[in-house]
């Protein structure tokens, strides 16, 4: 079984990836990981997470638990996941990455380690968004150039810091690329004032932000006459844990290689 270690083991996205740990048979808890001040070194980490005792340690540094894992699975910070990312290369381990808010200069480092890591990088772990990232691909084919106005919607909880969400540009990517178009010259992510008649070309984003809202994405094509929406939506953080340990045990012994979420599940084309 894959030995997984989780980064933030003590945060909400960290307990969700021990339940998820916990409850898969592909892959096992090796070791998880906390800051180095956290109060709570030392705990058992099954017992933190209410999962009864599992004899693994919170540990201060991944130095620490070198031994006891194959694949780091990291929902941080940017800046600490190229960190880690780093160490991986060091240390010959891979690493399964759903840390979003990375901008283009972190994304670009994340290539330069695609030679020394077998990592899989995420904006959304959830099996369900990705199928849908192929039905929007599908669906900007027949009807992007058909007169449709693409507007991408999503909705996330208070604590989001990062807007719009890195599966919304996933999104808007997948309907922008079979059309030719590029986010950065036809992507509009806001309109304030008198902004005019809308460009045919242009592809929409809106941010709601509230509450204790897990993620839901919806991609709205709109023309005269009808309207069609693909949606998704979220409701257990359990779905991203799941999918990120589908993914750490995907990738346990591949070579060193940049992959994702459509690698993993098999579906590109």
């Amino acid at each position: 079984m894959t030995r997984i270690a989780i980064m933030g083991a003590a945060g909400r996205m960290g307990r969700i990836l021990l339940e998820a740990t916990h409850n898969s048979d592909a892959a096992k808890l090796g070791a998880a990981i906390v800051r180095p001040e956290s109060s709570l070194l030392g705990c058992d980490a099954g017992e933190m997470a209410g999962l009864g005792r599992l004899g693994i340690k919170l540990s201060g540094s991944l130095d620490g638990a070198r031994d006891d894992f194959d694949v780091l699975i990291d929902f941080s910070t940017p800046a600490l996941t190229l960190e880690n990312l780093a160490w991986c290369a060091d240390n010959d381990k891979a690493i399964v990455i759903g840390t979003t808010g990375l901008d283009e200069s972190q994304l670009k480092a994340l290539d330069g380690f695609a030679a020394r890591v077998p990592m899989v990088f995420a904006a959304n772990m959830s099996t369900g968004i990705n199928l849908t990232v192929n039905l929007l691909k599908t669906a900007a084919r027949a009807l992007g150039d058909a007169g449709y106005d693409i507007e991408v919607i999503e909705a996330h909880h208070r604590h989001k810091v990062d807007a719009p969400s890195g599966t919304a540009l996933m999104l808007g990517e997948a309907v922008a690329e079979p059309l030719g178009r590029d986010l950065k010259t036809h992507g509009v992510f806001e309109r304030v004032g008198q902004v005019g008649p809308r460009d045919p070309q242009e592809i929409g984003f809106a941010t709601v932000r509230g509450g204790d809202i897990v993620g839901e994405h919806t991609v709205l094509f709109a023309a005269e006459g009808e309207r069609i929406e693909i949606t998704h939506k979220a409701s257990s953080r359990l779905t991203f844990g799941n999918g990120a340990v589908r993914a750490a045990a995907w990738l346990a012994g591949r070579p060193a290689g940049r992959y994702d979420m459509q690698d993993v599940l098999d579906l590109k084309d």
